[in-house]
């Protein structure tokens, strides 16, 4: 017997991730559409659409049907049991988990904590490396509430609350991959149609998967000495084994030798690196006499590294991939031409989409 693949349901909380936290700590996603009131009692999507309507009375009737759309998505056709995918903005990291509960409106102060749906939190470390670029394509969608489904996307993020990275889509569906029954109706939204797009994210997202793509493995440290070179540090890159934890010294002066004396640990696996990660980093930081230590894990650290780091602020830094990223864009004039060859970056503007609730 086949099993059925749940929904899979993009919920952002906030437009720049002010309610991470606190969906997380309260076990919810949803938020935001302070100006509509309880949906509890709007048992069909004309009902929903009525509050809208009373919410923004001034809004165009294509607004009025987007926010209907996700609404009434929230109150009624996310199911218990669906998965839900929260982007946390401030981490670049990806929090996952199961829908356990029917839509509430909680008696919160904020009026934008109250349109929410109960969440047991099962991941909150997931990188954004761990995923591939078509799905990070649709995970920018730029609504608060929208399905994932194109590419195979109920699946793959299935697959990876599961595993902790996506496996891709699968070559061929048909009766032996199943999905969820989905009927959509007038004026549903799904992340999939919606042509409005976080650019800056996807073009973020891009860079990442082409600097990874080009600097795996022991290339990305020569990568990370190159920014730290541009930044008026003098590098040694350690040979790929046997470097007793260290793959980068860097130092002020003309020899390197001058404070601050820095040990750079590189890891440009796709998952979180752990607690033995940076135990011997804080030992090479002692052995070595350094001064400061940084660790550049492009899949980011999890809980238990995090927490020996809590005292060590002023000892040792961490750069995920979004943190090299943006020092390599900070330091991209003054990389080496050969580089920069490699990684060809131009500065655009864009205009800014408007926000959403």
């Amino acid at each position: 017997m086949s099993v059925v693949t749940p929904r899979v349901w993009l919920v952002r909380a906030g437009r720049h991730g002010e309610r991470v936290s606190w969906a997380l700590d309260n076990q919810v996603a949803g938020g935001g559409f302070s100006e509509v009131d309880d949906l509890t009692g709007a048992t069909t999507r004309e009902a929903v659409a009525d509050l809208v309507r009373a919410g923004f009375p001034d809004a165009t009737t294509n607004l009025i049907a987007n926010y209907t759309g996700q609404l009434w998505a929230l109150r009624e056709r996310i199911a218990v049991g669906d998965i839900v995918v929260l982007p946390m903005t401030t981490s670049g990291q990806i929090a996952m988990g199961k829908v356990v509960g029917d839509y509430r409106h909680l008696p919160d102060p904020d009026p934008e904590r109250r349109h929410v749906r109960p969440v047991q939190w099962l991941r909150t470390d997931v990188p954004r490396t761990a995923i591939k670029q078509d799905m990070l394509y649709t995970l920018g969608a730029f609504l608060t509430i929208c399905e994932v489904s194109r590419n195979d996307g109920a699946w793959r993020m299935s697959r990876v609350l599961e595993l902790g990275h996506d496996p891709g889509a699968r070559p061929a569906l048909g009766a032996s991959a199943p999905v969820a029954p989905d009927v959509p109706q007038a004026g549903d939204v799904e992340a999939d149609a919606s042509p409005a797009v976080d650019v800056e994210r996807y073009a973020r997202d891009r860079i990442t998967s082409t600097v990874i793509e080009h600097y795996a493995g022991h290339k990305l440290e020569h990568l990370v000495a190159a920014v730290l070179r541009a930044e008026g540090f003098s590098c040694t890159v350690t040979k790929a084994s046997g470097d007793g934890g260290v793959d980068v010294f860097a130092g002020r002066g003309p020899l390197g030798l001058d404070s601050p004396r820095v040990v750079v640990q590189v890891k440009s696996d796709a998952n979180p690196v752990g607690a033995d990660v940076v135990q011997k980093l804080q030992g090479a930081l002692s052995g070595h006499g350094a001064d400061q230590a940084l660790l550049v894990a492009w899949g980011g650290i999890n809980g238990h590294a995090r927490a020996l780091l809590i005292n060590q602020h002023f000892r040792i830094r961490v750069w995920d991939a979004d943190d090299l990223i943006d020092a390599v864009c900070r330091n991209y004039l003054r990389l080496p031409d050969e580089l920069r060859a490699e990684l060809p970056l131009k500065q655009v503007w864009v205009l800014v989409e408007e926000d959403v609730p």
